[in-house]
């Protein structure tokens, strides 16, 4: 069984400055991590793997500059197999439709895959929209919101989806793509003793001259439908109020501040 996980390098911090020009993040020289909700995507394509048993291959893929190595090395030490990585200028500032349309590309370069699983979502886009654009890409059945994952058959995987007023049961053939809740399981911690054991394992690396359709203007902020009007960070207002004398008198003070500002009435 191949098993395909989609990752990424997101800013691990809220400090970050913002491009007027292209309406993108400004990501050089900001600190980084591995996107939350993909350590629920990556472990459980591990406990997939670990059902189904010998044979089994799980793969991450990602998209960014070359310091998202970091991420696929992680990935390494929680115990996933290879590494992908694509990196080219052409696939910078890409939307939802570009991101996805990409990453169906490295799939298919890199695919066949039995089984494709994301995070829920990313914590600098937040759209959850990237995984089902991507099936849509690569013609094959999608599923979202899964919460659990009941049985791994040798055809087809049977889950357990979150909807906003039930829970279904499905059973989706393979090939297929899912994007896991937040929770469904406990991520692993990353381990040392694999660190050691994979610090050389070769990752591949895939630019735009790599994939089956080579037209710039199919990748990137390029060729992305979507016009960001304006994008700023929220504007930080911090006000500091000192109240003096006794318990009584504050409390009366702080009152008079919250009828002021109609916080009571």
């Amino acid at each position: 069984m191949k098993i395909l996980v989609c990752i990424k390098q997101v800013p691990g911090t809220t400090q970050v400055e913002i491009d007027e020009t292209t309406g993108t993040l400004k990501r050089d020289g900001v600190p980084a991590k591995m996107n939350p909700f993909d350590l629920y995507a990556l472990e459980t394509a591990l406990r997939i793997k670990a059902e189904a048993g010998d044979g089994a291959v799980v793969t991450v893929l990602t998209m960014g500059p070359p310091q998202c190595e970091r991420v696929v090395r992680e990935a390494f030490m929680m115990g996933v197999d290879r590494g992908v990585i694509m990196s080219d200028r052409a696939f910078g500032g890409a939307d939802v439709l570009m991101t996805s349309f990409t990453l169906a590309q490295g799939a298919k370069k890199t695919g066949p895959y039995d089984l494709v699983v994301c995070g829920k979502q990313t914590t600098d886009g937040d759209t959850a929209q990237v995984g089902a654009e991507m099936a849509e890409w690569l013609g094959i059945p999608h599923v979202a919101n899964v919460k659990s994952v009941d049985a791994v058959l040798p055809d087809s995987i049977s889950v357990t989806v979150d909807m906003p007023d039930c829970t279904l049961a499905e059973r989706i053939p393979y090939p297929c793509l899912m994007t896991v809740e937040k929770g469904i399981f406990e991520p692993r911690l990353p381990s040392y003793k694999l660190m050691k054991a994979t610090a050389d394992r070769e990752i591949s690396w895939l630019a735009l001259k790599d994939l089956a359709d080579t037209d710039p203007k199919h990748y990137g902020l390029n060729g992305s439908p979507t016009q960001v009007k304006r994008i700023f960070p929220p504007e930080s207002h911090v006000e500091h109020v000192m109240l003096a004398g006794s318990d009584v008198e504050k409390a009366d003070q702080l009152a008079d501040i919250l009828y002021e500002r109609k916080f009571l009435q």
